[in-house]
Order: C-alpha cells, then sequence, then structure tokens
C-alpha cells in the first residue's frame, strides 16, 4: 500500500517551487494560465477534466499528480464511484504498474478525504 503522505506532498512541492515561481516567473504565469485554460468549463466538465487528469498522472506515474489532482477532485464534488470507474480505465490502459498507482490513488481519496472533514 502506498505510504505517501499526499497532503505533505503537495505542500512539499508547493514550497519547493515557490523559489522557482519568484525566478521564473514567465514560466509559472504561462504553466499557471495553461492550467486554468485547460481546466476550465466547456463542452467537458472541470470535473471530468480534472478526471482525465489523473489518469494521466495515475498512467504517468506522477504522485505529485495524484496528490493535486484528488484533491481538485475532492473540491469539485467527485464520488468515490467516479474515482473508481477512472482507475478501472487506468488499469485497463495502463497494466500492473497502473494498478500500482490505483492503490496510491484510492490512499489518496482517503487521506486527504479524511483531512477535509
Amino acid at each position: 500500500m502506498s505510504t505517501f503522505d499526499h497532503a505533505g506532498l503537495i505542500q512539499g512541492i508547493s514550497e519547493s517551487l515557490a523559489t522557482f515561481r519568484k525566478t521564473q516567473p514567465d514560466t509559472m504565469r504561462g504553466f499557471t494560465q495553461l492550467a486554468q485554460a485547460s481546466m476550465a468549463e466547456g463542452s467537458l466538465s472541470s470535473k471530468h477534466k480534472e478526471l482525465i487528469a489523473l489518469a494521466i498522472g495515475v498512467t504517468q506515474r506522477c504522485s505529485g499528480c495524484i496528490g493535486f489532482h484528488v484533491r481538485a477532485l475532492q473540491k469539485l464534488g467527485a464520488t468515490r464511484s467516479e474515482l473508481e470507474e477512472m482507475l478501472a480505465v487506468c488499469v485497463y490502459m495502463g497494466g500492473g504498474p497502473a494498478l500500482m498507482y490505483t492503490a496510491e490513488a484510492l490512499k489518496a481519496w482517503d487521506t486527504l478525504a479524511a483531512s477535509n472533514t
């Protein structure tokens, strides 16, 4: 089972990027604009876009992505059932490695949900 502290991981990434944000403001501003434009409501809802982003994070084996996108999905009102269906597609498309990160995403869901209550 995943031993990641996703809340700590998210905080640590944010803190580590604070200096980079100051030294490379144009890059970070551009990344933020890209993220906001990509995740905005459109033909697909923001929740569906976050599910897609999390699926990519799982299949690309990115623990930070898992933490940030699980947190975003919870804020958008996604359900655990929606998460699990998306994760089933990840396992189908990504095989065994995606299954390992599926366990991590489920653990992140549970621990981040508990810390938000």
